[in-house]
């Protein structure tokens, strides 16, 4: 089943120097954009990390510190980036957990505005496990009958993720959605819904340290405090706002943060 697409959708995937979302860097980036016209446009670009690679992660990817020494660094190619995403939505494997907020940490660094609230968020991995509970590969043996060649490597990794996905939407002709009460019923390769039904929570954060509840209230997801409303906290105990600001948390945790912060003080 094709896409039904409103907006152009990149298919994305990372490697990394590592796997910590807060101290870790891209080291390859590659994206696979589909326009609603059906029209591809990949692109893979190799990255200096600007840090040294973690040898587990080279053994995985493939990707030494030699490879990427004469690369841009993402503070160079942030602004072109922030160009080629614009307007577009995101898929990815594992994407809403990992390479979502590794990517936003890149452009908080780089000091470059990247609003990520303002697109969707289709992360192929999650409608797999809900369904299947496989990897990458199994997935892609699974529903396109086909060995995944160069794993791990991020255009491999990209396009293979674009055919399970339109594999999946040919598969669950009928995936177990209740819309609420009066709500139409989903168009299944819509990317709102995907985008709702591939989400693990509704996160006010990417790295899902502050979620919303069923209110719509920001809660903390973590910590002496889960479950709490962030203001309430901040009223109680401001000084948790301090620990978080000086704490190892994502750039992006902490914007979230303060803005909830900033909102209190102004009332809006």
């Amino acid at each position: 089943m094709e896409l039904n697409l409103k907006n152009p959708v990149i298919f994305f995937d990372l490697e990394t120097t590592g796997i910590d979302i807060t101290k870790d860097r891209i080291v390859e980036i590659s994206m696979l954009k589909v326009f609603p016209d059906g029209k591809e446009d990949c692109n893979t670009q190799l990255v200096n990390p600007t840090i040294p690679i973690d040898p587990n992660a080279t053994a995985i990817h493939g990707i030494s510190d030699e490879d990427v020494k004469d690369a841009p660094t993402f503070a160079q190619i942030a602004k072109k980036l922030l160009v080629e995403l614009e307007g577009c939505d995101l898929a990815g494997y594992n994407s809403n957990r990992f390479d979502i907020p590794l990517l936003v940490e890149e452009f908080l660094r780089a000091n470059v505005d990247f609003d990520p609230k303002k697109r969707k968020f289709i992360d192929v991995q999650v409608i797999f496990h809900k369904m299947e509970q496989r990897t990458l590969s199994a997935a892609y043996k699974f529903y396109c009958q086909k060995e995944l060649v160069d794993a791990h490597s991020a255009e491999a990794d990209t396009r293979a993720t674009y055919e399970i996905l339109k594999a999946q939407l040919d598969m669950y002709d009928k995936i177990p959605f209740k819309p609420a009460k009066g709500d139409p019923v989903p168009i299944l390769n819509d990317m709102e819904f995907l985008s709702e039904f591939s989400a693990h929570n509704r996160n006010a954060d990417f790295a899902g340290r502050i979620i919303y509840n069923d209110k719509g209230i920001e809660v903390f997801n973590f910590g002496k405090y889960r479950g709490k409303a962030v203001e309430e906290v901040l009223d109680k105990d401001p000084g948790y706002y301090s620990w978080m600001m000086n704490g190892d948390f994502p750039l992006y945790t902490k914007k979230v943060m303060t803005n909830i912060k900033l909102r209190k003080i102004s009332g809006s």
